[in-house]
């Protein structure tokens, strides 16, 4: 319970644990940044990482400290990281699929069953694009491009919605955080801005499930 409630106070107060590492590290925090974006995009095992927020609080502090953090160095950056990340996720699913998804922690599939089968539910909805739109939906971000990759979807097209994907995640959020950053109260309440991307990130998860749900209900009484 201690671990979860430590990676909870990080990601809620990701803020001021990255401008710790700011101060504590300096240049080498781009290096932080670029890790973390790869790891979680580009290792199947690791949807839990803080992509979503953890761009917010990257544009909100590099107008706090534009010294220590140049926002248009990390957009760069973080946009190589996001697409050498699905790339290589892409190539973990394409050769290692099978093994991949046989992966047992403590007696319990790594990557969830029920993870795969939302995932494939977004291709069979959106097709490729769900290169795309998976880019803003967590745990169908990392395990997207792997699925793909185990379904061996034409490499060309994955690359393009690849690269589209993560020039709208990347510049996208991380250019909200370095403007709307500067207003006092998101600065002063991001645990709730945090909260609040989240939520609007699970959004399509929660219709889907909804969907699934009540979807074989209205069939039955239409017939």
């Amino acid at each position: 319970m201690e671990i979860i409630s430590q990676a909870l106070d990080f990601f809620l107060h990701l803020d001021k644990h990255l401008g710790q590492i700011i101060q504590d590290y300096g240049t080498l925090t781009y290096v932080i940044l670029f890790l973390i974006i790869f790891v979680e995009t580009g290792v199947v095992f690791m949807p839990f990482l803080p992509g979503d927020s953890l761009l917010f609080a990257a544009g909100m502090l590099a107008a706090q400290y534009p010294d220590d953090l140049n926002v248009w160095a990390i957009i760069v950056l973080l946009l190589i990281a996001a697409i050498l990340g699905d790339t290589c996720n892409y190539l973990i699913g394409k050769y290692f699929g099978v093994q991949a998804l046989r992966v047992k922690i403590l007696g319990k599939n790594f990557v969830k069953p029920e993870h795969i089968d939302k995932t494939q539910g977004f291709y069979e909805k959106y097709g490729a694009v769900t290169i795309v739109i998976a880019r803003f939906v967590p745990i169908v971000r990392t395990l997207a491009p792997f699925v793909g990759g185990v379904g061996r979807m034409n490499y060309r097209i994955f690359l393009t919605y690849n690269v589209v994907g993560a020039l709208l995640w990347v510049i996208g959020l991380t250019l909200a955080g370095y403007f709307l950053g500067s207003i006092p109260f998101i600065r002063d309440n991001f645990e709730k801005v945090v909260l609040g991307i989240i939520f609007v990130s699970i959004l399509p998860i929660i219709w889907q499930f909804a969907k699934s749900k009540f979807q074989p209900a209205e069939t039955a009484i239409s017939k």
